[in-house]
């Protein structure tokens, strides 16, 4: 199926060849008819080849301006030097002022400019001998229609220019949008691959401990014992295949910390902390609390803390901040609602919604952000307790 810029060239050609045929016709019909329009003497068929000459001239206005207008002008006026060629409304002066008009519209650089001179000084030099063209109605006349025609060339040129820029500004603007939005989508998976390694290593270790405390249990049958000796070995060499992986992922200059990661029972000391900030901000348990797994545990978490954070940047004049954790369903239920004002350009400089939305994909929930119908804003999410 043609793309739209081929069909777009097909019908640019379409009308080319339509112009070049009404012209060719016209003129020659008003040679041979011969129309009221002619004037002056000449030959029929050397004006005939004229008016062949120009109106081929014509296929190649848009690519080619200024080139066309010189054979346009030089046909015009070399034939009527040479006292052979009539003088012709339809085959020469409309010609003239569609070539006036394309090489001022689709000129690039000085071609414009160089070739208002060239219509400028063909014309003068037919005022000046042609005596047909020495009437005041007639000079008024092609002057005015030509000048006309050139501004208006002109302007269509600086509003396509304009046009082209804005597209051009409008998709420098999405690529860098794009750009930041995988940017942020990267560094935010780095973040929570770190995380979760610390959760995973911090968990491997526990085995690997356990496993060798095991192991050197007295009486303990042999076979236990290799297989709890195996168990060991197996967890160390993937705690350390692990660790050297996730280097690639760290920063090279970040700490290598391994403070555990903070979970859901940590919820009171950050919300004291957002709360001394000055945000008014209040917990809501609903449900029996359960132990969660340490990675959905830290992603709950984490959505909360990224909420809160947003909350206390754009909501301004907020009045009450509720922060809600859903035990009740077979669904953890996390809710951040705010009635403050203002921005709510909440995906920040690379965490935020983003950071949101990739952790509750990781562990397949959903989330939800968006303005509330009077004032605030909402952050609404839900991870499967039964797929955790």
């Amino acid at each position: 199926m043609p793309t739209v810029d081929v069909m777009a060239r097909w019908r640019a050609h379409a009308v080319d060849a339509l112009l070049v045929a009404v012209v060719l016709a016209a003129g020659l019909a008003e040679v041979w008819v011969p129309f009221e329009s002619r004037t002056g003497d000449g030959d029929p068929l050397l004006t005939s080849l004229q008016v062949g000459l120009i109106a081929a001239a014509l296929w190649w206005r848009r690519t080619q301006p200024l080139p066309a207008l010189a054979v346009v002008c030089a046909a015009m006026f070399g034939f009527h030097a040479a006292g052979v060629a009539y003088l012709l409304f339809n085959g020469q002066f409309v010609p003239l002022v569609v070539m006036t008009f394309a090489v001022a519209r689709h000129g690039r650089g000085r071609v414009p400019y160089v070739g208002g001179a060239v219509v400028v000084g063909t014309m003068l030099y037919a005022d000046l001998t042609i005596p047909d063209f020495g009437d005041v109605s007639e000079l008024i006349f092609h002057w005015s229609v030509l000048t006309t025609s050139y501004v208006l060339g002109s302007w269509q040129r600086l509003m396509a220019a304009r046009a082209e820029e804005a597209q051009r500004r409008a998709i420098a603007a999405e690529v860098e949008a794009a750009e930041k939005a995988a940017a942020a989508v990267l560094a935010e998976r780095t973040r929570i691959a770190r995380e979760l390694h610390d959760v995973v290593a911090h968990a491997m270790s526990v085995m690997v401990v356990q496993a060798g405390a095991a192991e050197g249990v007295e009486g303990t049958p042999e076979e236990v014992r290799r297989l709890l000796g195996s168990i060991r070995g197996t967890g160390a060499g993937a705690l350390a295949e692990m660790r050297r992986l996730v280097t690639m992922l760290r920063d090279p200059d970040e700490a290598a910390s391994r403070a555990p990661q903070p979970g859901l029972a940590a919820l009171e000391t950050l919300v004291a902390e957002v709360r001394e900030t000055g945000l008014p901000v209040t917990l809501e348990i609903v449900g029996e609390p359960r132990e969660l797994p340490a990675g959905l545990d830290l992603a709950a978490y984490r959505i909360v803390q990224e909420a809160l954070t947003n909350a206390r940047r754009h909501a301004a004049s907020a009045t009450a901040v509720v922060v809600t954790v859903d035990f009740s369903g077979d669904e953890l239920r996390l809710g951040v609602r705010d009635d403050g004002i203002g921005c709510r350009d909440t995906a920040g400089s690379g965490h935020g919604l983003i950071g949101m939305r990739e952790r509750v994909t990781m562990y397949d929930g959903w989330l939800r952000a968006g303005a509330l119908p009077d004032r605030g804003f909402a952050v609404e999410a839900a991870l499967p307790l039964e797929r955790a």
